[in-house]
C-alpha cells in the first residue's frame, strides 16, 4: 500500500526510490509489527481479563502450572492484527507469494480462533471438534497447495530442493500438491503442540522466520541464487516482508508472555504461525531446511506420536508426558530453565539450517 505511494512520490523526489528495496521494507516491516504489538498488548490484555477469557489448566500437568489458571488467552489475535497490517503496508500487493502466505496465516488463525472462542467464551471444552478442525485446516492447506501449483511460472517452484547437495532437485509434478499440503498442516500441528510454556514457541517461530526470511531473499535475487547454486524463484523475495512482520510481531508477543506471561497466544496464534512457517518455507523451495531450523516443533511432535504409539502398543510411556517440554519439566526443570534450553538449541538449528546455502 505504501510501496503505491512511494512510488508515486518519487516523480517529485527520487529519493524516494529507496523504498524499492526490499531490505528496507523488511526492516520497517519488522519495527512497524512490533510497535503494533506493543501498543495494542496491554490494551488486548485488559478487555481479555475483561471478558474472563482465561487458560484452562488440565488437572494432569505439572503442578507449577496450576498458578495459571485465568491468564487472558487469544492473545495471538495481536500477532495476526501486527503481521496483516505491517505485510499491507510495507509489500507489493501485486506479488502472489504474498498473498498465499498472509491468506494461509490469516486462515489457520480463524481455524484457531473458533476453537479458542468456542473453549474460552463459550465454555465448550471439546472447542473445535478435531474432525471439524482437520477437515478445515485440511481445506486451506490443500487450497493453498493447489493456488501455487497450478500458477506455477517456472518448474523450480514444484521440486523439492535437497539440502548440502549441490544441484539436486526432485522434480514432484502434482505430487507437490500433497507435499505442500503436508508441510503447511505439519508445521501448524507442529507449533501448536509446542505451545505450552511462556515464551516457549514464539522465539523459536521468531528465529526460524528469520531464517527463512534470509533465504527467501536469497531465492528471489537471482544472482545469489545463481552464486549460492538454489533455485531462482522470481519475485519470492517480496516474502521478506511478511517474514519481517512475522518477527516483528513475535517480538512485540513475547514482550507479554515471556515468563510469567500475561498472556497465552491460544490456538489462533499457534496455528497461524506454524502455518506461515510452512507456507513460507514451500514458497522459497526449503521445506527440508524448515524441518531442521523447526526441530524443536520436531521434537515435540514426534514425542507425543511416540507417546501415544508406546502406550498403545505396549501400556508403557516413553515420556513422564507429552509433548517433550513437560517430561522435563516432571524431571524437575525450572520452566524457564526449559523455554531458554529450547530456545538455544533453535538458535544453533537455524545456524545448522542457513549452512545449507553455502555448504553443497
Amino acid at each position: 500500500m505504501l510501496l503505491l505511494l512511494t512510488d508515486w512520490l518519487t516523480q517529485f523526489y527520487s529519493g524516494f526510490f529507496v523504498f524499492r528495496y526490499l531490505t528496507l521494507r523488511g526492516i520497517l516491516g519488522v519495527l512497524t509489527a512490533l510497535s503494533i504489538a506493543l501498543l495494542v498488548g496491554r490494551p488486548l490484555i485488559r478487555w481479555l481479563s475483561s471478558y474472563k477469557v482465561g487458560q484452562v489448566v488440565r488437572d494432569d500437568g505439572p503442578s507449577s502450572h496450576l498458578s495459571k489458571a485465568g491468564t487472558p488467552t487469544m492473545g495471538g489475535t495481536l500477532m495476526l492484527v501486527a503481521i496483516a497490517i505491517s505485510t499491507l503496508l510495507w509489500a507489493d500487493l501485486s506479488n502472489r507469494f504474498v498473498w498465499v502466505v498472509l491468506l494461509t496465516t490469516l486462515a489457520f488463525g480463524a481455524i484457531g480462533f473458533i476453537d479458542d472462542y468456542r473453549k474460552l467464551v463459550l465454555r465448550d471444552s471439546r472447542g473445535l471438534p478435531a474432525r471439524y478442525k482437520y477437515l478445515l485446516q485440511t481445506l486451506f492447506g490443500l487450497a493453498a497447495a493447489c493456488y501455487l501449483y497450478y500458477t506455477a511460472t517456472s518448474p523450480h517452484e514444484t521440486e523439492l530442493l535437497v539440502p548440502y547437495l549441490k544441484n539436486v532437485a526432485i522434480q514432484l509434478g502434482p505430487l507437490f500438491i500433497v507435499f505442500a499440503y503436508l508441510v503447511i498442516v505439519g508445521a501448524s500441528n507442529a507449533v501448536n503442540l509446542t505451545d505450552g510454556l511462556d515464551g516457549l514457541a514464539v522465539l523459536p517461530a521468531v528465529l526460524v522466520a528469520g531464517g527463512l526470511g534470509i533465504m527467501v531473499y536469497a531465492a528471489g535475487h537471482a544472482e545469489i541464487a545463481n552464486y549460492l547454486k538454489i533455485p531462482h524463484i522470481p519475485q519470492v523475495g517480496e516474502v521478506v516482508i511478511f517474514c519481517g512482520a512475522l518477527v516483528g510481531s513475535g517480538l512485540g508477543f513475547l514482550w507479554f508472555n515471556t515468563y510469567p506471561a500475561q498472556v497465552f497466544m491460544g490456538d489462533v496464534g499457534a496455528l497461524a504461525l506454524g502455518a506461515a512457517l510452512g507456507a513460507v518455507a514451500v514458497v522459497a523451495k526449503q521445506e527440508l531446511v524448515l524441518f531442521i531450523m523447526g526441530g524443536i516443533f520436531v521434537l515435540e511432535t514426534l514425542s507425543v506420536m511416540l507417546q501415544v504409539a508406546s502406550f498403545k502398543l505396549t501400556g508403557k510411556r516413553i515420556f513422564r508426558m507429552a509433548p517433550l517440554h513437560h517430561h522435563y519439566e516432571l524431571k524437575g526443570w525450572p520452566e524457564p530453565r526449559v523455554i531458554v534450553r529450547f530456545w538455544i538449541v533453535t538458535v544453533i538449528l537455524v545456524l545448522i539450517g542457513l549452512a545449507s546455502l553455502k555448504i553443497r
